[in-house]
């Protein structure tokens, strides 16, 4: 054990937290933050977000809005052209990733691993990782963890991904389309048993185009337009309640074309 996570256990702090952890910080605060692919164009324009623990959080817009691309700057695979990005009161940097648990849209691991292989490699590669919780979920998924990733269907490689990324104890779960590819049969177990229990003291992000499919475990949500811009966000209930619409149906109302 190094003196970093030492000193953790003596403060009291989960080793696997870094240095400069605030638990009454917001897990996430993005403030003024620009991004453009190309000039004078921004995917992002002086967006600003907070969020708090304990909610799960539904990004909402059509293609092309910024939805991924926020995702990556908060998980730092893109870098922002300004702004400023905090997890847990700790400025983005690769300090910060041990506290971010990423479900990219698109499945990147490597085809030949099988997945008891991606269950060794999690447990090896982050201390944080629940071997038993995810095993558990495989299981009741019926994935046989002797398969090869290469032999099994588009919605069982995205189940196997997103069992690994929520068997994570992080506190900020950042999920892009998370079940775009799975079963119906599958989606209430996945919904209800893997997103619905995580770390009650993390917050998950989800974007996704299947509203109604989402809308029952959605605390709070956002619309997301072109240019980042924010149009309709706030309490799931209180808004669904305000308006006497469903989040699916305010979604088509405000993105009529």
């Amino acid at each position: 054990m190094n003196q970093s996570m030492n000193a953790a256990m003596d403060a009291g702090r989960d080793p696997w937290l870094p240095e400069g952890f605030d638990p009454a910080a917001p897990i996430l605060s993005c403030v003024n933050l620009n991004k453009s692919y190309i000039p004078a164009r921004p995917v992002l324009h002086n967006l600003n977000i907070s969020l708090t623990g304990g909610k799960i959080v539904g990004l909402l817009g059509p293609n092309g809005c910024g939805k991924s691309t926020l995702l990556k700057l908060v998980s730092g695979i893109l870098v922002p052209d300004s702004g400023t990005i905090e997890i847990c009161g700790i400025p983005r940097s690769e300090a910060t990733n041990s506290l971010i648990s990423f479900l990219p849209e698109r499945t990147y691991f490597n085809s030949w691993m099988r997945v008891e292989q991606l269950i060794e490699y999690f447990s090896d590669f982050f201390a944080d990782f629940d071997e038993a919780m995810a095993r558990k979920m495989l299981s009741d998924l019926s994935i046989d963890t002797s398969a090869k990733l290469k032999t099994l269907s588009k919605g069982n490689k995205e189940k196997v991904q997103l069992v690994l990324v929520m068997s994570r104890r992080a506190r900020l779960y950042l999920l892009d389309e998370p079940i775009g590819g799975v079963d119906p049969a599958a989606r209430d177990y996945i919904l209800s048993t893997i997103i619905g229990s995580y770390n009650p003291d993390a917050a998950v992000i989800i974007t996704t185009h299947l509203i109604h499919d989402i809308e029952p475990v959605l605390d709070e949500f956002a619309f997301m337009g072109f240019g980042g811009r924010i149009l309709l966000d706030g309490v799931a209930d209180e808004v669904r309640a305000e308006k006497g619409k469903t989040l699916d149906e305010l979604f088509r109302e405000v993105f009529r074309c």
